[in-house]
């Protein structure tokens, strides 16, 4: 009988990670039945409701356990959700030790830590027990590369990279400018900068990555990674996905929106939504409302209250005004006929998945840009924070499944803009060639995850190099 290989898994406390990392477990867990896994929760305040609902589905062979809180009102109110979360993981790392030391003297003793990007301070903890270490990476292997050669790109460019005139060149992707480099890479005097400088230069104390992407999505740059570091260290084990709803309410919504969906024609509906952290400015609610409109286009928009900070949502916070109160006077009315406006959430994969959708405006977060290939569907590229520029880029000049909108020097993207990419993509998307390369994409990323696919490979590479650790202890 196999023995038991128990690994334990840490992520942060923002639920996109969450979602990706239980996800992740499953599928290890289905590719090794005999691995048992503990997932530790860094929380601020109290667990995520949406993730609580996604830990109701777990097998046996999953356990998991939420530190001790920290509570939101004991972090710097002034900075970033991002940044705060991660000074929440610091200062959790104590509570993260003693658990890993619980674990470590257990009858299923611990042989390996993966660790979120952002709490990769657990490697620390990870050498002190003689674990082998990991990095499960939820975004792509482009942000990868990046994170792994900032501490060389931050020695050698001096200037801030927003104004850096030169591209970038990662290896193996396509360039880069300065200004499509996540947020917290764009002032060297703030603290978001110092704390992600801090966590790239920890990179190197892992022992190798799992990365949320498939072969024919970024084969260059995984070849690029290889060349740079032992060939079992990277493996693109994706795409890894949310499977169905990560919410028990609005099934009356649900209901209404899937009626709706049914009565619309093949390929013709977009789908508008930006994700559980992204919301906009009430002028910009303006514009894409009127955009919308303009477009002539069917249309389902998830549309969230909006806010001056499109990063107010990101600790899973929920705003309890009535986001339909925010809409142009007349525009329900108007385009009754037109489209359906569904208020804070929707189940996206079902959407996706529907025949009727033929396009996805998103924010590119990246969960998001693989389910909307994984359904084949082509996307308007709308970033708002973190590595979602990055991943515009990818989206549009690598594997060119995407069409970008235009901001105008307002920081506002125009609703004739929006209306001219809008019709761009649901009526010239044949012509383009966009719809035609997404359903590569998607057949590629289906054919990752079968039997003898390079994702599910790589799945069993990772085990088998866990289980050989354990026949030399």
């Amino acid at each position: 009988m196999a023995k038991t290989i128990h690994i334990a898994l840490v992520t942060i406390p923002a639920f996109s990670h969450q979602a990706s990392i239980i996800e992740f477990s499953k599928t290890l867990i289905h590719h090794h039945n005999h691995f048992h896994i503990t997932i530790i929760f860094p929380t601020i305040n109290s667990p995520l409701p949406a993730t609580l609902t996604l830990l109701k589905s777990l097998p046996s062979s999953i356990t998991y356990t939420f530190l001790p809180p920290i509570l939101k009102q004991n972090l710097p109110q002034h900075l970033s959700p991002a940044v705060q979360i991660q000074l929440a993981v610091s200062q959790s790392m104590p509570s993260f030790h003693t658990t890993i030391s619980s674990l470590s003297s257990s009858t299923k003793p611990l042989v390996a830590l993966v660790s979120d990007p952002f709490a990769n301070e657990s490697l620390l903890v990870a050498k002190e027990f003689n674990l082998l270490s990991y990095i499960y990476f939820p975004p792509s292997a482009m942000t990868l590369s990046l994170f792994i050669h900032f501490p060389k790109l931050h020695q050698e460019i001096s200037s801030e990279f927003r104004d850096y005139t030169e591209t970038i060149q990662l290896p193996g992707c396509v360039p880069i400018h300065g200004i499509d480099l996540p947020e917290h890479f764009q002032d060297r005097s703030s603290l978001a900068y110092e704390l992600i400088l801090q966590r790239c230069q920890r990179f190197n104390l892992a022992d190798g990555f799992l990365v949320n992407s498939f072969m024919k999505m970024e084969e260059k740059t995984m070849e690029a990674l290889e060349q740079e570091h032992h060939k079992d260290s990277v493996f693109l084990v994706g795409p890894i996905t949310q499977n169905g709803s990560n919410n028990d309410s609005g099934s009356d919504s649900d209901l209404e929106c899937f009626k709706w969906l049914k009565k619309q024609s093949t390929n013709s509906v977009l789908y508008v939504s930006f994700g559980s952290g992204g919301t906009l400015s009430q002028e910009q609610v303006n514009e894409l409302a009127f955009g919308l409109e303009l477009s002539g286009e069917s249309f389902l928009w998830v549309l969230r209250a909006p806010s001056d900070s499109p990063n107010e949502a990101y600790l899973g916070a929920k705003n309890d005004d009535d986001p339909l109160s925010f809409l142009p006077k007349g525009f329900l009315e108007r385009t009754k006929e037109q489209g359906l406006v569904l208020p804070n959430w929707a189940p996206q994969t079902q959407i996706l998945s529907h025949g009727s959708v033929g396009g996805f405006l998103t924010h590119c977060g990246w969960n998001s840009v693989l389910e909307s290939i994984v359904w084949g569907v082509p996307m308007i590229v709308w970033p708002l924070f973190a590595e979602q520029k990055m991943n515009a880029v990818l989206l549009c000049d690598q594997v060119k499944v995407a069409m970008r909108l235009k901001f105008r020097e307002d920081g506002l993207v125009g609703r004739d803009e929006i209306a001219k990419v809008v019709q761009g993509l649901m009526l010239d998307g044949r012509e383009n060639g966009i719809r035609e390369r997404i359903e590569e994409l998607k057949d590629a990323a289906i054919d990752a995850l079968k039997k003898d696919g390079s994702s599910t490979k790589a799945i069993f590479q990772f085990g088998d190099r866990l289980e050989r650790l354990v026949r030399d202890i």
